[in-house]
């Protein structure tokens, strides 16, 4: 393999990373043959068809050409190398080579394929003059690679739709996570521990991407934390109330899978849960999705809270006595069959993703 195939390849399984996608790879390929123009077709199952180029664009009639037909075999077989010939079936096909010659591209080599998900991709080189075999072998040889290419593109996409759904429901749950190295400096984070960040003061991204903790006392344990991890990937984890209105937990675990790496070593693994509502905006969504009085919602968001029915009138002023009768008509207006079921409805409901 010479070396301007090899800065090919290179450029090709690279053009993930390029805006827009393989523009180096399509420039590259059209320098080294020759072309006026390199183009990449995609046409994907559902949704629209993607034109890349360098260079002069094919016309939209032989696009049209390429894509029309939803049996692309029926043109082109998969892996061979078309010259523009083999591409003209009948007289109304004038029409393309005119198109081609007023744009200076009269001559084409064109491969097609098909990736995973059965899209179907054309590679095709343009230019005024007549391409030798060179340029058709060369077009054979990027073929099985820019299939890999078209593999990879679509893992890629699927990642990432599966990374934005659960970030939005870690975001829905006030949930997030978030690594450390030795030294509590920041590794790496779920993207909804920023807005995390921007909500609370609790804990912040320090100088240095240091994680810092409004107290003073849970920043020491942590920082102590780390360095335990950092020599002891056995060492217990431990659970911290951060908060408890709005609740805010966050539990410190040691890194559970430890490679090598070029930057900072994560030596810890934190997790954060709460809730972005106070109580006080809990009870009047209670009031609102259940019906109760806010009294009732007062005492139902306390033993959701895992408050039994004595703690919770303590803590809210009320005899005993008051709060059994106002738990009944919350076990009522709710469908409750008792604590742990009144837990579990306010916890399965919408309360839990807002």
């Amino acid at each position: 393999m010479n070396t301007g195939e090899g800065d090919l390849l290179a450029a090709l399984h690279d053009g993930l990373s390029d805006q827009p996608l393989w523009s180096r790879f399509l420039d590259m390929l059209a320098n080294a043959t020759g072309a006026s123009g390199a183009s990449l077709l995609l046409r994907p199952q559902e949704g629209p068809i993607v034109h890349l180029s360098s260079g002069r664009v094919l016309p939209p009639v032989l696009q049209q050409r390429f894509t029309d037909t939803r049996n692309a075999a029926v043109l082109m077989r998969e892996g061979r190398v078309y010259a523009l010939p083999e591409l003209i079936r009948d007289a109304d096909d004038a029409t393309i080579i005119a198109a081609l010659e007023a744009q200076g591209l009269a001559h084409i080599r064109s491969l097609r394929l098909t990736d995973a998900s059965a899209t179907d991709a054309w590679l095709t080189i343009a230019g005024d003059r007549d391409f030798g075999a060179a340029a058709g072998s060369l077009l054979s040889r990027l073929g099985p690679h820019l299939k890999i290419a078209l593999n990879n593109l679509l893992a890629l996409e699927r990642e990432r739709r599966q990374a934005s759904i659960s970030s939005e429901m870690m975001g829905r749950l006030n949930f997030g996570w978030l690594t450390i190295d030795a030294r509590c400096r920041i590794v790496d984070q779920s993207p909804n521990v920023q807005e995390i960040f921007r909500r609370t003061s609790l804990l912040r991204h320090g100088r240095y991407d240091r994680l810092t903790f409004a107290s003073a006392a849970i920043d020491r344990d942590v920082a102590a934390l780390a360095k335990a991890f950092a020599h002891d990937v056995h060492a217990r984890p431990r659970a911290f109330r951060l908060s408890q209105d709005p609740w805010m937990d966050m539990f410190v675990t040691p890194m559970p899978d430890r490679r090598p790496s070029t930057g900072s070593q994560p030596v810890a693994m934190l997790y954060l849960s709460g809730d972005r509502w106070s109580r006080d905006d809990r009870c009047e969504q209670l009031t609102d999705l259940f019906g109760l009085l806010p009294s009732e919602a007062r005492l139902a968001w306390a033993m959701a809270q895992g408050r039994s029915i004595a703690e919770a009138a303590q803590d809210l002023g009320l005899t005993v006595e008051t709060a059994r009768n106002y738990s009944k008509k919350i076990y009522s207006k709710t469908g409750a069959g008792g604590q742990a079921d009144l837990v579990r409805i306010i916890f399965t409901s919408v309360l839990a993703i807002i």
